[in-house]
């Protein structure tokens, strides 16, 4: 089970949180793969969605390629999920650190996923801590990026179909990187 770190509720009734845990354990309706742009799952978060989720996640991603081509930053992919306890995977693809223009890239990547839940009606989505694993995007820098843009979402869009949002973080130094991050937040304090 997960562990909720920070939760906060907005006035539209939308909530925010931090977890420490696996997302492949997340029952949101969505949970976000951190995905290359051939929708390949290798290592880390991939690999594990696509360990636990079985092979039928990997099988829709080929098709999805052949379908529709390499993915985007700002236009993610989704498959259903498998075995795992969610719905749906969404599949970003978030910035190799030194690519160059790395914030933007994640803000579109972050937002794309936004936009693909609402597009399927969603209620709960999960990220991870896009492409701070082997992509190299230092973990503070993530947390805001991510942090920042899931807010100014959530404000700009109250009435959105998603009103729970949370960041499932694996390890502790992710963990203390985005706790940070939210404490810094006048939004998230108030």
């Amino acid at each position: 089970m997960n562990q909720t770190i920070k939760t906060h509720q907005f006035q539209s009734g939308q909530t925010l949180e931090i977890a420490q845990g696996d997302i492949t354990d997340e029952t949101t309706d969505a949970i976000v793969n951190a995905a290359n742009r051939y929708l390949e799952h290798g290592a880390g978060v991939a690999g594990a969605i696509a360990r636990k989720g079985g092979p039928q996640i990997q099988a829709e991603c080929r098709q999805w390629v052949r379908d529709h081509g390499l993915v985007s930053h700002a236009s993610p992919a989704y498959t259903q999920a498998g075995n795992l306890p969610c719905r749906y995977v969404i599949h970003a693809v978030g910035p190799i650190w030194g690519e160059g223009d790395e914030a933007s890239k994640l803000e579109a990547a972050v937002i794309g996923c936004l936009e693909v839940a609402e597009q399927l009606g969603l209620r709960s989505i999960a990220y991870p801590a896009i492409s701070t694993g082997i992509y190299g995007f230092p973990k503070r820098e993530a947390a805001q990026v991510m942090l920042s843009t899931i807010l100014r979402y959530l404000i700009t869009n109250p009435a959105s179909s998603l009103k729970l949002i949370r960041l499932v973080l694996f390890d502790q130094d992710t963990l203390q990187a985005f706790s940070e991050q939210w404490e810094l937040d006048d939004h998230l304090r108030a």
